[in-house]
């Protein structure tokens, strides 16, 4: 069964073209080393909550956009080396981040639903 690696992030939303070349660069990157797809998405409509949300688990600050992305692999094993391949790929340190990456919380899951 596939595998994924998710994320949410706070991104300055001034910076929403800069994120997404960044994203289209590291997604050539995941993708050499295996990733199947690579998806990155906008915030449009992320309420924020009185108890938890998705702005509350990143501080997402008034002039930020939430971000939800997520890499599919096929396998962990995949999953697993291309992560390790792709953090060690010279092309990833080639600019900065145009985000805290501090604040992103990130996980890996297996698939158990796809239809």
């Amino acid at each position: 069964m596939s595998y994924v690696n998710g994320a949410v992030l706070p991104v300055p939303t001034a910076n929403k073209d800069a994120y997404i070349a960044k994203s289209l660069e590291m997604a050539a990157i995941f993708k050499d080393h295996g990733a199947l797809q690579v998806v990155d998405c906008w915030g449009d409509m992320v309420p924020d909550g009185k108890v938890t949300s998705f702005p509350l688990a990143v501080k997402c600050e008034p002039d930020e956009t939430v971000v939800f992305s997520w890499i599919i692999w096929p396998s962990k094993a995949a999953a697993d080396a291309g992560m390790q391949k792709a953090m060690s790929d010279e092309r990833m340190s080639a600019s900065g981040m145009p985000f805290d990456a501090s604040r992103m919380i990130f996980a890996q899951f297996e698939m158990v639903v796809n239809v």
